[in-house]
């Protein structure tokens, strides 16, 4: 990674809004912010942990082995939000983290991090929740690994990245993702992604260009959601 020219604005990351001002200078002195360029790894699988990070801008994916040769992707780490912390009860990184996109993170070394926990009580309690919730999806999208159709998968995938990120103002989802990276979000192969995305645009209910998506009918992409056929 290389060291960023620029430090961050103190607002804008889970921590630095969350933290007792007094913490500011403190978080100011201990911040490590990195460019990362695109597709650019910030920590694999199996390294050991050094610290947690939080996305100032861009995007980066958070994804684990899936088999020899495969990868799932876990989640999505936007502006603000936090990633890395899925190493705090290891020695080493359970997952690896990439930049989707040209970003910017700021990192902080473990210790530091572990020391901000026991003195910011809203951010610790804020944490926790965020853990909960992401416990939640986990557990909920390894459900739907053994239960849901791929068609069902790809569809809650798509209509999970339209709420995180949001639409563009012609209407596509607000991430750009290439078909490998959202086949690894929906636990399918870039084959079977390929197809059904084919076969949800001859139904009038997904359009792309490119990369870019939008979805044209919601309604019945959810409903594939409830679908537990084998495609």
């Amino acid at each position: 990674m290389k060291k960023s020219k620029h430090d961050c604005d103190l607002q804008s990351c889970f921590l630095c809004k969350l933290c007792v001002k007094d913490w500011l200078p403190a978080v100011a002195l201990n911040r490590k912010n990195f460019d990362l360029k695109k597709g650019e790894l910030i920590f694999k699988e199996g390294d050991p942990v050094t610290g947690v990070g939080f996305v100032y801008s861009g995007n980066v994916k958070v994804h684990k082995k899936w088999g020899n040769d495969k990868e799932l992707i876990l989640r999505f780490a936007s502006s603000g939000a936090i990633f890395g912390h899925r190493g705090l009860s290891t020695t080493l990184y359970p997952i690896s983290a990439t930049a989707l996109e040209p970003t910017k993170v700021c990192y902080f070394d473990l210790d530091f991090f572990l020391s901000s926990l026991k003195v910011n009580h809203e951010f610790a309690y804020n944490l926790i929740m965020f853990l909960a919730e992401d416990l939640q999806e986990s557990e909920k999208r390894m459900r739907n690994l053994a239960h849901m159709s791929v068609k069902g998968r790809l569809a809650q995938s798509l209509l999970s990245l339209k709420d995180q990120f949001g639409l563009t103002e012609q209407g596509a989802i607000n991430v750009e993702l290439t078909r490998q990276d959202l086949a690894s979000f929906a636990g399918a192969t870039y084959e079977t992604v390929f197809r059904i995305l084919n076969e949800l645009a001859a139904h009038n209910m997904i359009s792309s260009n490119g990369k870019s998506l939008t979805l044209l009918d919601t309604d019945k992409l959810l409903a594939l959601t409830t679908d537990t056929n084998l495609d």
